[in-house]
């Protein structure tokens, strides 16, 4: 696989690589606030360099074993790491479908930069990985997901109650897919 997956008008889309450790915690850091609502708690562990370093190690093999394609999202010109995509669960034979995460820091929303990002690497799943089936599932008060989820055309499929443990409560999630 290349060093960028994939290029856009505006941004690089690049596997996490060991080298990203420092970036991916400075991310998280500056837009907890940001982010909190929307995702898992941290360990106190979270933020430490070999922690850091195990989780791209680990991502590193689900890439190679097909399981999983995680990836930086930075803007072109900079280099600056402004957000991640996540293509997780992977799932071949019959199935041929994985679940979508992703995050965009706070300075870089209303710009179209994460529908720029998610539209090239679809693409590439459906394309280039071979699946049928993408799912993404948001916090029904996220209105941002929902209208970007509705806008990469994303069909809502259901509702799932207590679905992902997030920010320290069980929280409802909204089902969609794309095939």
């Amino acid at each position: 696989m290349p060093a960028h997956l994939l290029e856009t008008d505006r941004l690089s889309i690049i596997p996490l690589e060991r080298e990203d450790w420092a970036a991916l915690s400075a991310y998280y850091q500056n837009n907890a606030a940001h982010l909190d609502p929307w995702e898992p708690r941290r360990g106190p562990d979270f933020h430490t360099k070999s922690s850091w370093h195990n989780r791209i190690e680990l991502s590193r093999l689900e890439r190679q074993d097909g399981r999983a394609i995680k990836c930086t999202l930075r803007m072109r010109e900079t280099q600056t790491l402004i957000g991640v995509s996540n293509f997780t669960n992977i799932i071949r034979g019959a199935f041929q479908a994985c679940t979508l995460g992703y995050s965009l820091a706070a300075e870089a929303e209303s710009q179209g930069l994460m529908y720029e990002a998610l539209a090239a690497a679809i693409l590439y799943m459906f394309e280039i990985e071979n699946l049928h089936r993408i799912m993404a599932n948001y916090i029904p008060e996220n209105r941002r997901s929902a209208a970007l989820l509705q806008r990469l055309g994303f069909e809502i499929e259901g509702h799932a109650r207590d679905y992902l443990h997030i920010n320290g409560a069980w929280r409802d999630h909204v089902l969609t897919a794309k095939t």
